[in-house]
Order: structure tokens, then sequence, then C-alpha cells
């Protein structure tokens, strides 16, 4: 299968790459601003569709990772205009009119948790707690917390709407906590935290964020398992599915959904770790 990889150099690239580029099954194209080493690389930006539409030649599928900096992140609850929500919103566009005009036969959008993010923030800290009640499964309507996440929703309405209307397979993955490899466990924040001097080992906010991390980490192992469950694919139409490992505190909770209709079954548990590694 051939697969055009857009923002092929950040983090869930890497998992994807390090997970499934030596997979013979599979042969990656990598789309970024600049180039990748030792992997073939289209070298542009998604904002530019005349730059990136050739790309799509001769692919079967497009797993839409690309990200335009500058919407403030997930913390930030600003709703007025700004040029980066413009850009992503452009460049999520241009990629799906390039998937449509090349006829792929599926996209793959990294969306993220922060699409219904607001669950968290009404609920936190108790929905990083196993008994706290508080689930959000595949009927969660759209509960963006933030100018990012308000992009992801769009990239996933957007998925429906060349699904139904254009004969394409679409996957929104609603990715919860991926990271570089040195931080890939549940300690992982508070650990880079500690790396970085702004957290405390041992404090009241290092104890939040391994919390927090049980219930969203998604191993980089999952997530590549993730993304190769939708390529393999062909019964869907369109769906979003929580990139969230097993973890039993877990409050993305769609595993049996994810289970049944694409096969997903991860590995990990953030449970499983007491300590972060030596």
């Amino acid at each position: 299968m051939d697969v055009l990889l857009t923002g092929a150099g950040g983090v869930v690239g890497g998992a994807i790459l390090d997970h499934l580029g030596d997979d013979s099954a599979y042969s990656f194209t990598c789309l970024d601003t600049d180039p990748l080493p030792d992997r073939e690389t289209v070298v542009a930006d998604v904002t530019d569709y005349e730059a990136i539409r050739p790309a799509f030649e001769g692919h079967d599928a497009v797993v839409h990772l690309a990200l335009v900096p500058g919407t403030g992140g997930a913390s930030a609850r600003d709703v007025g205009w700004s040029a980066p929500l413009a850009a992503n919103l452009r460049g999520i566009n241009n990629v799906y009119e390039a998937a449509v005009e090349a006829d792929l036969d599926s996209i793959v959008f990294a969306s993220s948790n922060h699409a219904v993010g607001m669950v968290e923030v009404r609920n936190a800290p108790g929905v990083y707690t196993s008994d706290s009640g508080v689930t959000a499964d595949e009927t969660e309507p759209h509960r963006p917390d933030s100018a990012y996440g308000l992009t992801k929703s769009y990239g996933e309405d957007l998925g429906r709407l060349a699904a139904e209307a254009h004969d394409v397979r679409f996957y929104g993955l609603r990715i919860g906590a991926c990271r570089e490899p040195d931080y890939d466990h549940p300690y992982g924040d508070a650990e880079r935290g500690v790396d970085d001097g702004t957290i405390e080992r041992g404090s009241d906010e290092y104890d939040e964020q391994v919390a927090r991390m049980k219930g969203l980490w998604h191993s980089r192992r999952d997530l590549a398992h993730l993304v190769e469950c939708c390529l393999r694919d062909d019964t869907v139409e369109w769906d979003h599915f929580y990139g969230v490992s097993a973890n039993d505190r877990r409050w993305l909770d769609d595993l049996e959904h994810a289970r049944e209709t694409i096969g997903y079954e991860p590995q990990d548990n953030g449970e499983e770790w007491s300590s972060p590694p030596e």
C-alpha cells in the first residue's frame, strides 16, 4: 500500500514510521516543510495546494498529521479569528481536496482528544481517577476546548463530507497523549517537566500529570497499530476513534467500538507503570 504521510517529521509521524516504516506492506512517502533523513520526502507546505497536489498521485491513502503552529495550544480559549487558525483550516481543505482529486481510497486524520476536550476541562482533576464516572464514548458530540480543538472538529466534519459526497473512506483519530520515545510512558509529561525544571518530582503537580497521562497515554506502538487498522480497513465509510492505549482509567472510551469496527487491540496500559523508567 502506498501511503502519503503529511507532517511526517513530527512526534506522531515518527511513531508511525518507527513501527510501520520498514513493513513491506507499506510504502511511505513523507511530506513536510523540511526533508526527513533517510526517507523519501516531498518538501512542501500543506497550505499551498499547487505544491502538494502532485504528491497525491499514485497513492492509496493519506495520513494527515501536518499542523501549522500558533493557534495558542490546547489551553487557549479565545474565540477570535487568527492567521494560524485560517492556515490550519486551509491545510485540511487542501489535503482532503487533493485526496479526492487523486481518487485515494482513504484519509486518516490526526484529530485530537481536544475535539471533545471540554469533557476534561469541566471535570478535571476528578476525571483523572479510575472511579470518576466520567466517560466520552464514540457518540460524544464535539466539545472543543480551544482553537486547536476547533480545527480538529472541523477536520472531522469535513472528512465526513468528503466520505459521504466523494466516496473516500475517512478515519478521524482523536489522539490522547503520544510522546517522543524518551517520554513514551505515563510518567512522560511529569518527567519532562522535571527535566525542564518546571515540575518537582513528588509534587502535587507531578502526581496530577501522571494521573492525567495514565488515562490519556497512547503508546507509540499502539498509535501505529491504530493507524494500521485504519489503513487495512475497507468497511468504514467514515468514523472517529479515540487514540488511547488500554488504560484502566481512560475516560476516552470507545475501545469496544474500535475493536469491533476496525480490529484495534492496544497492548499497553498506563496502570502497569508504578514508577518512571530508570
